[in-house]
């Protein structure tokens, strides 16, 4: 169930705000059950800190400042039972812990995929009754089996609910699709049909300069609208270099493509085994090499640009170098596009790095975990 936040996705936004409820529950839960160990003892044996501590800080380094792992049999399965055998160690050294099951029971199916969230599901329970002391009691069976099946209906329940969610997500991608089509169709197509048609308009009224000046301002109206109208739309769809390519054949297009256009020399070269990413974070990746390409011709007066894709076992990264004329990077108004690459970045859980100086080149570095 890992998501990120997107603000241009409202069901992904709201799937974000459920995860932080859970994690904000699991340590409600934890602060609950520190103030009913105050008041059933002046205060807590240091080994209950300690565990308690330990279930804090696991949950917050290896899940909540992972969202990208969510959803990932490996390594949150490992991440759950860790979890699962401190929280029988809580209980164990302090009764009044015992609330911080109710936290802990969301968590399976947060963390982990279908089915295996059941599974877990089912070995919190499991850890309940065995924190509490209730498994040698004579009608275990009949609870447990009673409490299992309790909590795998509320997780069929839920996942039921995310199904239909996701179903209705995608009917309205198919929606917006051929909303654009017909809206591409009725405005950027006709625009450049008129285009067209002034353009042929002014060449056929050669030698009237009047005629033709008048017919070349009205084919550069036509332009700038539909420019306005493209850019409303592109950003609605996927990068097309990467519709029939993979990201490094994809970035090798782009770079030559930029070169001829720029008369500037653009290098692509790729480390590590190439292998298959996502379609997001592809996207992420191809949109950055296009906005340091962009500003290597618009800003940096660059001669030489050097794009490095690198494949390491738990990250892609892209770097892009430029030798131009550089800028200082924490100054105000350093451009858009390298507020948008951050933003990007941080959607697919990655982070951006600029290095430059005046007269000292630009260097991005943009991180993605993979794993």
């Amino acid at each position: 169930m890992g998501v990120t936040e997107r603000g241009s996705d409202g069901v992904d936004v709201w799937e974000a705000r459920w995860v932080r409820a859970f994690h904000l529950l699991y340590y409600a839960c934890l602060a609950l059950g520190l103030i009913l160990s105050f008041g059933e003892h002046r205060s807590p044996a240091p080994v209950t800190l300690v565990v308690l501590a330990a279930l804090a800080g696991w949950h917050w380094f290896l899940v909540v400042r992972r969202p990208h792992l969510l959803g990932r049999l490996r390594p949150m399965a490992l991440h759950l039972a860790v979890l699962c055998v401190l929280y029988v160690a809580l209980v164990r050294a302090d009764g009044s812990f015992d609330v911080v099951i109710f936290g802990l029971m969301p968590q399976p199916y947060l963390m982990l995929p279908i089915p295996w969230s059941y599974a877990g599901a089912v070995a919190t329970i499991l850890c309940t009754f065995a924190a509490r002391g209730y498994l040698d009691d004579p009608d275990t069976l009949w609870r447990l089996a009673g409490s299992c099946g309790l909590v795998v209906a509320i997780g069929m329940f839920l996942m039921y609910v995310l199904r239909q969610s996701a179903q209705n997500k995608t009917l309205g991608v198919l929606e917006e699709r051929a909303r654009l089509a017909r809206e591409i169709h009725d405005t950027i197509a006709q625009g450049l049909s008129g285009i067209i048609t002034q353009l042929e308009a002014a060449e056929q009224a050669m030698p009237d300069l009047p005629a033709v000046r008048r017919r070349i301002a009205l084919a550069k109206e036509l332009a700038r609208d539909n420019l306005q109208e493209a850019r409303r739309s592109v950003d609605a769809l996927r990068p097309g270099p990467l519709r029939d390519a993979r990201l490094d054949a994809a970035l090798a297009r782009v770079a030559e493509r930029w070169s001829r256009t720029s008369e500037v020399s653009a290098t692509v070269s790729v480390e590590g085994t190439p292998r298959p990413l996502p379609g997001e974070v592809g996207a992420t990746l191809l949109r950055a090499a296009q906005e340091g390409l962009s500003n290597a011709a618009k800003h940096a007066r660059a001669g030489r640009v050097a794009i490095t894709l690198t494949y390491m076992d738990d990250e892609v990264t892209l770097d892009v170098f430029d030798d131009g004329r550089g800028f200082e990077p924490d100054a105000r108004g350093s451009g858009y596009g390298l507020a948008a690459m951050r933003e990007r970045a941080r959607d697919v859980g990655g982070t951006l790095t600029v290095e430059s100086a005046p007269g000292e080149g630009t260097a991005l570095c943009l991180r993605i975990p993979s794993s």
